[in-house]
């Protein structure tokens, strides 16, 4: 970290200043950081609305990410929730924990990772809060204006569907593999790419928007963040309905040949990993999925996932309190 002035020698109010001068607030934000709250518009009369968390050493490490990416990711994990509803953010605000003696330049630079994402899902930062903490925490809520007439839920897969996903699974996995297992990136071709996803997760906001302006948007959605086959499996309770999924599709040679060097299972970062929020949807019998969506299985009657055609063994992904740290690639020991 730097070795400039403290969030201490600074002072709350002072480091509010510093961050936000200069910001401009989207049009949504009718009134931004200076008052007792944010005022926003809701467009269609009604937002979508997200929260998650980020603690240092739990879901992030200093030694491992920089203040820009930590910003990026926390942005990046609360939009995606918000298209993954088939909405567009227009709005955050953020709650931040910060040792006292935490340099400006750190927190700076954090702020400035929080914008850059922000600009590339839409929306601004328009208010928050910072308190003193023993070790760094996140909490960011994220408002969103559907950019249909109706959110897209998990619930609308029905037999006979169209599953599809945008995005690349499994490279925040092999990012946190070869991190964890303190391995040079320049040693391992795909490393840096893979180090590079598991720092800053992005997702394909764009596809999302193209899919829902289109004539046949999809009928459910969701964001990967607990690892592929965990997050189908809350699709497949909430819509009633059995999922297959063919793996040969979501083969990435970039991710076998990294595997390979690090004597690990790729197959197993791609169905399992989760924390690349990519996006899968579900769309009708006989629609065609927009260009930049891959077609990686179909909607059945009955319940639960399998792969080809056959139970997954073993974790599914990350559940916070199973105790399965290995499971979610953003876990720190």
């Amino acid at each position: 970290m730097s070795t400039g002035p403290t969030v201490r020698d600074l002072g709350e109010f002072a480091l509010i200043a510093r961050i936000n001068a200069g910001r401009e607030q989207g049009p949504a934000v009718q009134l931004g950081p200076g008052d007792d709250a944010a005022v926003l518009a809701a467009v269609r009369g009604r937002y979508v609305v997200s929260t998650d968390m980020l603690i240092e050493d739990r879901h992030f490490r200093l030694d491992w990410s920089g203040p820009a990416d930590i910003g990026r990711k926390a942005i990046a994990q609360n939009a995606a929730d918000i298209y993954a509803m088939g909405a567009e953010p227009v709005g955050y605000v953020v709650g931040l924990g910060v040792p006292e003696r935490t340099p400006v330049d750190f927190v700076t630079a954090f702020a400035d990772g929080l914008w850059s994402e922000a600009a590339r899902a839409g929306g601004s930062i328009a208010g928050g809060d910072i308190v003193r903490s023993p070790h760094l925490v996140i909490s960011v809520t994220a408002f969103g204006d559907p950019l249909g007439e109706q959110p897209v839920t998990r619930s609308g897969a029905r037999a006979g569907g169209i599953l599809a996903i945008a995005g690349r699974p499994g490279r925040s996995a092999a990012g946190y593999a070869v991190l964890a297992g303190g391995h040079s990136m320049e040693s391992y071709p795909g490393a840096d790419t893979a180090v590079a996803a598991h720092r800053a997760p992005r997702p394909p906001y764009d596809l999302v928007r193209t899919a829902m302006a289109g004539d046949h948007p999809p009928v459910a959605l969701t964001d990967i963040s607990d690892g592929l086959l965990a997050d189908l499996g809350h699709l497949s309770e909430s819509s009633g309905v059995a999922i297959d999924v063919r793996s040969a599709v979501l083969r990435d040679t970039a991710l076998e040949e990294l595997a390979g060097s690090l004597e690990a299972d790729a197959r197993q970062w791609i169905l399992t990993g989760g924390e690349d929020h990519v996006f899968a949807g579900v769309w009708p019998p006989g629609s065609v999925p927009p260009p930049g969506w891959t077609v990686i299985g179909g909607i059945e009657a009955g319940r639960g996932v399998t792969v080809d055609g056959v139970r997954y063994s073993g974790p599914q992904g990350w559940e916070a309190f199973s105790g399965t740290d290995s499971a979610k690639p953003d876990h720190s020991r």
